[in-house]
């Protein structure tokens, strides 16, 4: 055995995926399924998964959700700003009629009608 010389080497908690998976609040196979992935952080000791607490920080780090920048109020005495647009389809396009709902497949119900 080696001897130390005086300073300890701190050894970090290793969580397994059911543990990260409560603070996470998903399933174990979310998180094993996303190191498998490589998508997530994580240490591999022998065939399982373990992750450090670094690792756990990394992981909702990743998966944050940031707000969107929000625009500066307007200054006073400008005009109003147009709402923008979210059609698809493009300008030059005339305006078109009803829709009609497709017939069935089967219209014919003695096509589906079974002798018992």
């Amino acid at each position: 055995m080696a001897e130390q010389t005086g300073t300890e080497v701190a050894v970090p908690r290793l969580y397994r995926p059911d543990e990260v998976a409560a603070v996470l609040g998903c399933s174990a196979w979310w998180v094993k399924d996303r190191a498998r992935r490589r998508q997530i952080p994580f240490a591999r000791v022998g065939r399982a998964y373990r992750f450090t607490a670094a690792h756990l920080a990394e992981i909702i780090r990743l998966h944050e959700e940031r707000p969107t920048v929000a625009a500066r109020p307007p200054a006073p005495g400008a005009p109003p700003a147009a709402p923008a647009r979210r059609s698809s389809a493009p300008e030059s396009a005339p305006p078109s009629g009803r829709l009609r709902a497709r017939p069935p497949r089967r219209s014919n119900r003695a096509e589906f009608d079974t002798a018992a």
